[in-house]
């Protein structure tokens, strides 16, 4: 069974997750499945985003706010979203941008990571 996580992060200790907490939990994410992380998005090496790639599984679903709270490098993010959709088998929805819902492939809706 299908499992839905959810991933916030901020830049700095002074900047505030609220409004991504309150977004991942309206969507229906337990809070014990949201990972959040006080982080650059300069890299992936931050120490939640790490705990949530080893949590994810096959079928599950993975939601963020913004696909910039994964990262701030387009090209970077790319490839992490490839990893998690194809390699983990992971659906990624992002709520500020209903268009790069994977969950949708499966009704025909055309694959806009295979550039």
């Amino acid at each position: 069974m299908a499992t839905v996580y959810g991933y916030a992060r901020v830049s700095s200790r002074d900047q505030n997750l609220n409004r991504q907490l309150d977004a991942l939990g309206a969507y229906g994410v337990g809070s014990a499945n949201i990972y959040a992380d006080h982080a650059s998005g300069k890299d992936f090496d931050r120490p939640r985003y790490r705990e949530l790639l080893h949590v994810l599984g096959d079928g599950d679903v993975l939601v963020v706010l913004s696909i910039d709270r994964l990262g701030r490098n387009y090209s970077e993010i790319l490839e992490e979203w490839r990893r998690i959709t194809k390699v983990l088998g992971v659906a990624i929805v992002v709520l500020d941008m209903p268009l790069l819902d994977t969950r949708a492939r499966a009704s025909g809706a055309p694959d806009v990571t295979n550039t």
